[in-house]
């Protein structure tokens, strides 16, 4: 579903992402940890070209998404995307935020948006929130509206940039929890976390990002019991002291 291949990025002088070659297949769900600056968000914003690389292909369901030409949007509305910070519209209600990308980008009908909508923020647990703005919202209720805004456009494939870092600790269960629901129901997704139970519990694999390389990839029970490269050692013990 989605392929690293010689991925490089570069800000300025400073290489963030060094020769990616990565495979996630359809239906995975791939955990993406190590610490504070080792590329994790760089690499993650490449595959739906928030960045732009310098090096290597990224192919997503066989699209080149850094290939001269494209309908951007087009290959975006195909991937769905949960930030840090929501990013939710402030001045819509919670049911135009869910409704908006099949209206205008898919040109759904206003009674099927909704619908389909109504039955997402349901999902989510949310359905009484409806026509409540964002502000009214809790961080994690905004950002589970935040995933059904991302699941409304019906992607193949689901990116997580370190969705609950910016919820306090009581909320961030909520959002794990809908998380977990996804990939039960066998949608392909990377998730950049620092919540290793949830990698623990729901990874298929886990990468170990450091210096904008990828050190290890493994299963989870192999990535923390019997990590083979020093830096994920390092990294787990530092985990397990802390």
């Amino acid at each position: 579903m989605i392929a690293f291949k010689g991925v490089n990025k570069w800000y300025g002088a400073y290489r963030a992402l060094n020769e990616v070659n990565e495979t996630v297949a359809a239906g995975e769900v791939v955990v993406v940890c190590g610490p504070s600056g080792s590329g994790k968000s760089t690499l993650i914003r490449t595959v739906n070209r928030l960045e732009e690389i310098q090096g290597g292909s990224i192919e997503v369901a066989g699209h080149d998404m850094h290939a001269k030409g494209n309908d951007l949007n087009a290959l975006r509305s195909r991937i769905g995307f949960v930030f840090q910070n929501f990013n939710l519209f402030p001045h819509m209600s919670v049911l135009d935020n869910v409704m908006i990308g099949p209206l205008t980008v898919l040109k759904r009908d206003k009674a099927q948006a909704r619908a389909a909508a109504l039955a997402l923020l349901a999902k989510v647990g949310l359905a009484q929130k409806a026509q409540s703005m964002p502000a009214q919202l809790s961080g994690g209720q905004q950002q589970r509206v935040a995933i059904a805004r991302a699941l409304a456009m019906e992607p193949p494939v689901m990116l997580f940039d370190e969705p609950t870092s910016a919820l306090d600790p009581e909320m961030v269960g909520e959002v794990l929890q809908v998380m977990k629901a996804l990939a039960a129901e066998g949608m392909t997704m990377i998730c950049v976390t620092h919540e290793m139970g949830f990698a623990r519990d729901v990874a298929d694999r886990i990468w170990f990002m450091d210096a904008g390389q990828v050190l290890e990839r493994a299963e989870p029970e192999a990535f923390f019991n019997a990590p083979q490269h020093p830096r994920a050692a390092k990294f787990i013990s530092d985990i397990r002291a802390h």
